[in-house]
Formats: C-alpha cells, sequence, structure tokens
C-alpha cells in the first residue's frame, strides 16, 4: 500500500510536486499540482479580462440582440405585409398583361401599365413596390408590355431594372432586351443580350432560339467568327432543337465569308 508524505515548501522558482513512496520504497513524482497551478492562473487571466471588458461585451450583446429582433421584427411585421400588399396589387394588372398576351387585344397591354378603375396598373407597382417579389415582376411585365406596344427605349429600361435569379427569367429578360435593341437597330447591343441570353440560359427550348438570333446579328454585323462559334454551339449542344436542322448551312456561311 503507498504511502503519502508533502514535501515541504520552498522558496524557489521549482513547481511544487506531490510525492507518492510506494512500498519498495520509489517515488513517483505527479504534476497534478503544476496542472491545477496552471488553470487557477488563466482563471484568474480570464477573470479579469471580462472584468476589464464587460461593458463593452455587453453592449455587444445587446446590440446583436436587437440585430436579431429588428431583423425578426422587420421581416414578420413589414416585409411579409409588404410582399402581401404588393401581390394583391399586381393581380388585376397581371390579368390585363395576360389578356393582352393571348392576343385578345393588344391596346390591353396600356391597361396593364397604367391600372384601371382604381387597380394600380404595372408602372405604379413597380414604382410603390420596389424590393418585392411582385415589384419586381411588375418591372418584366412592363418591359414586355412596352416592347409589344413598340416603345424599345421604356421596354429596356425596365427589364433592364429586373433582378432575379431565377435562371429561365433571366434568359427572356436579356432576350428581351436583345429584341428590343435589334427593333432600336442597335446591333451591337442586341448580339451582347442575345449571347448572353443563349449562352448562360439553362432550358434547352430557349437557349439556341437566342443562339441562334445572336449569330444572324453577328453576320450581320460580319463578325463572322462570333457568328460561328454561335451557330456552333446549336449544333454540338442542341442537334435536336427545330434551330439545329439546317445549322451546317449558316456554319458554312460565316466560315467561307470569314476567308
Amino acid at each position: 500500500m503507498a504511502t503519502y508524505q508533502k514535501r515541504g515548501y520552498k522558496k524557489t522558482n521549482e513547481v511544487e510536486e506531490e510525492v507518492i513512496v510506494d512500498n519498495t520504497g520509489n517515488t513517483e513524482h505527479s504534476t497534478t499540482a503544476e496542472v491545477f497551478n496552471t488553470l487557477d492562473e488563466t482563471a484568474n487571466i480570464s477573470e479579469k479580462w471580462i472584468e476589464k471588458n464587460s461593458k463593452p461585451l455587453f453592449i455587444g450583446l445587446i446590440a446583436a440582440v436587437l440585430i436579431i429582433f429588428g431583423y425578426m421584427g422587420y421581416s414578420q411585421f413589414i416585409a411579409a405585409p409588404k410582399e402581401k400588399e404588393a401581390a394583391d396589387a399586381l393581380f388585376f394588372a397581371k390579368q390585363e398583361f395576360t389578356k393582352a398576351t393571348a392576343g385578345t387585344d393588344e391596346t390591353l397591354f396600356t391597361t396593364a401599365l397604367e391600372g384601371a378603375e382604381g387597380n394600380y396598373g404595372l408602372v405604379d407597382i413597380a414604382e410603390n413596390y420596389s424590393g418585392t417579389e411582385a415589384g419586381n415582376l411588375a418591372k418584366y411585365y412592363a418591359g414586355i408590355s412596352y416592347l409589344n406596344l413598340k416603345e424599345y427605349s421604356k421596354a429596356i429600361d425596365y427589364l433592364k431594372d429586373v433582378d432575379t435569379k431565377d435562371p429561365v427569367l433571366n434568359a427572356t429578360v436579356a432576350g428581351s432586351i436583345g429584341d428590343a435593341s435589334l427593333a432600336s437597330n442597335d446591333l451591337n447591343e442586341a448580339l451582347l443580350y442575345f449571347a448572353k441570353a443563349g449562352e448562360n440560359a439553362t432550358n434547352n427550348a430557349i437557349a439556341p432560339v437566342y443562339l441562334m438570333k445572336a449569330g444572324k446579328v453577328a453576320l450581320t454585323l460580319k463578325n463572322f467568327d462570333k457568328a460561328e462559334d454561335l451557330f456552333e454551339n446549336v449544333k454540338e449542344n442542341y442537334p435536336n432543337s427545330s434551330q439545329a436542322k439546317n445549322i451546317d448551312l449558316y456554319i458554312n456561311q460565316a466560315k467561307y465569308a470569314n476567308n
């Protein structure tokens, strides 16, 4: 059975050790006291640091809590009601826009834009509910409406202001800007946006349409290398599309015109 003895304290720099004496007379040195001393010193340093910085820490904690609750309050009591209000306001204008695009009456594009019977139009919704999803859609519908009414400058302004992460809508917006630019005889801008729509589109039905438009504009601009690349894109990536049916003719046209 081991017996325990403690050494006397010495005024030296040595660390106090606890000595274990066993029945054979051997001693085993333990560093337990050293560990506890180190922990005590660390705890004292931490306590002093916290005590010294308690006021800034408290202020930081309160600020973090206020930010969290402020965001929650904004989302629940301001953002969500505004989104619903914007969606309700968009209902009438979207109805008129849908009727107009169905081809029943093109004057309905004007009604959709300006509103009627006490209902907001797309222009008002885009302005009054900017930052909401419905307000963003209103900008897109307004841009397409102006495009159909042949007011190309306004169409481009609204479409360029659309902010969306949806890849299909992004491609459609870019392609529509290309259409408005082409109608305005701004071929360089048309090429830029048609190519952007076609090259970034993830929808197999949309991409070859805009790639072909971009290729044809590039031919008109005598940018034959670009035209060939665009037509090759259609052939390689969308071989089953209707645009790929006579694609070799366009490729050869761009290739030999470049020689």
